[in-house]
């Protein structure tokens, strides 16, 4: 059995380090324990695989630091979203994710999107989803993934647009007021939300601009989040490419892969082939 070197957030809805170094060990394996932020340390443990147990959030440092130790990755799902993993098609339940982390021999090679030097496995997003994700956090705890769509409802309400130019491969192809800007690796967001089109494994980002209109015409809009439509939007633009430049205001506030960062103008990327992660 192998030996695996654990990176759990013990801030996550189901992420007790402990409870899941157990599970894991359960089925046999060795099991080192590292905090949420030691995942480059935890890679370099001389374990046998890296796994990390925590939501959206913790998946893509871990994933950069199993990739640059050729060590597979294996994701205890522990959040309360969980895109990525449900993305994926990774169990929920924790001692399915714990046997599969184990067991499983079947890796699947996926690209990172960089964000200037932070890594994601979802998404970027400035407009909308950054203070819906800042008022989901009130809700998460009594509503679940519920409060996601609380949260985007109050956005909605209130938030303002974004001013923005985008550039993909050195071409402006926006330029202007916007509801949303997003960069997406994989396209899992907002506790089901998704961009259908983007594939995590082609090593390119696909950049969707959904440009400012009448408030009203933000329900159909979410009906296009939700159904995977986003890029069909009357409203969007979308383009792939491997590099792109969005500028936004200084202290524009952005929602990487759930986490909310303050950011002005960034650039962004996607490495192929950046990590294998285990799925069966």
């Amino acid at each position: 059995m192998p030996t695996i070197a654990l990176v759990a957030n013990p801030g996550s809805r189901e992420g007790d380090p402990d409870a899941v170094a157990e599970c894991l060990r359960a089925f046999g394996a060795h099991v080192e324990l590292f905090d949420v932020g030691d995942a480059e340390r935890a890679a370099a443990s001389g374990s046998d695989r890296l796994a990390v147990a925590g939501g959206d959030g913790s998946v893509a440092p871990a994933a950069a630091a199993a990739g640059a130790a050729g060590l597979p990755l294996a994701l205890i799902p522990a959040g309360t979203a969980n895109d990525f993993a449900h993305r994926m098609g990774l169990p929920p339940d924790r001692a399915a994710a714990c046997r599969l982390a184990v067991c499983g021999t079947e890796l699947r090679e996926l690209e990172l999107g960089w964000m200037d030097e932070r890594p994601f496995v979802n998404v970027a997003s400035a407009g909308l989803p950054a203070p819906a994700a800042r008022r989901a956090q009130a809700w998460k705890k009594p509503l679940g993934a519920l409060g996601y769509a609380a949260g985007a409802v109050a956005a909605g309400a209130t938030a303002s647009a974004v001013p923005a130019a985008v550039e993909c491969g050195g071409e402006t192809f926006f330029e202007g007021d916007a509801w949303q800007v997003t960069v997406a690796a994989s396209g899992a967001f907002g506790a089901g939300a998704r961009i259908a089109e983007a594939d995590p494994s082609d090593g390119a980002l696909d950049l969707v601009v959904v440009a400012a209109g009448p408030r009203p015409g933000l329900v159909g809009l979410a009906y296009r989040l939700r159904s995977g439509g986003l890029a069909r939007h009357r409203r969007a633009r979308m383009r792939r490419c491997i590099r792109a430049l969005v500028r936004v205001p200084e202290e524009t506030e952005w929602n990487v892969d759930g986490e909310l960062v303050t950011a002005g103008t960034s650039h962004f990327r996607g490495e192929t082939r950046a990590f294998r992660l285990i799925v069966t």
